[in-house]
């Protein structure tokens, strides 16, 4: 049983699904752009590999956990033509950004958003061919909950694509990357979010997320067969792919 509930944003007895809310809706506004400084835009071809491999199976339902302002949907919907996309979040803010993202690539028929909490997914049993999730999973309070809910929706033999940021192991990348999330990262957060807290809670989370081997046997055990993953970027991210 793997559970994050002791690493929270803010109060140490608050309800932590209802404080990353809070923080999400407070740093919407400048995610995206944050995002792309931070990573030097590199993200965006992490989530284009999560894509990558849907594009083998072409699904034609697709739900996308923790979707933020929804870039993984976007991209869904561009690069498999037939898909029809769900993207759900706890944060009303991000939703809102996600949606008038959509509607301006004139993409709205095709992706709908909902608030939704991946602990408990109102959808019925497999309802989706693929479950998507990008730098968002490391904020559930209960990971094995999430990604048992996660297989539960998907279809026999549907697949599940994960990308992730982790921490590097290897020499000196380990440790330009723990001087960079732990200096450069926070400081620039709070400067742009104006959120004094956000960025060293990212960073906080990445460090005590499974990873690599371990993660693969928490896929396993959630109910995914055929689990692998792929360190990228010298390991900052990895993709985590599984079917169920």
């Amino acid at each position: 049983m793997y559970k994050q509930e002791e690493i929270k944003p803010y109060d140490a007895k608050a309800d932590k699904g209802e404080q990353v809310e809070q923080m999400f809706d407070h740093i919407a506004p400048t995610y995206d752009r944050l995002n792309r400084r931070l990573s030097w835009r590199i993200d965006t071809l992490w989530r284009k590999k999560v894509i990558r491999q849907l594009q083998v199976t072409q699904p034609k339902m697709i739900l996308d956990v923790a979707t933020g302002t929804g870039d993984i949907a976007i991209q869904c919907a561009k690069a498999l033509p037939d898909a029809q996309i769900i993207g759900i979040d706890l944060s009303d803010q991000m939703l809102q950004i996600a949606e008038q993202k959509t509607a301006e690539k004139g993409l709205s028929d095709r992706i709908r958003y909902q608030k939704d909490d991946c602990m408990k997914l109102s959808f019925t049993d497999e309802t989706f061919d693929a479950v998507t999730a990008a730098f968002g999973i490391r904020n559930f309070e209960d990971l094995d909950g999430g990604l048992k809910e996660m297989c539960r929706v998907l279809k026999k033999g549907g697949v599940l694509s994960i990308a992730e940021l982790t921490e590097p192991v290897s020499f000196p990348m380990k440790q330009l990357f723990h001087c960079y999330s732990h200096t450069i990262l926070p400081f620039y957060g709070k400067l742009i979010s104006r959120d004094n807290i956000a960025y060293s809670y990212l960073t906080a989370t990445i460090e005590a997320f499974p990873q690599g081997e371990r993660m693969v046997e928490i896929l396993k055990d959630a109910g995914f067969a055929q689990t692998s993953f792929k360190r990228l970027t010298c390991g900052i991210c990895t993709i985590y792919y599984g079917v169920k």
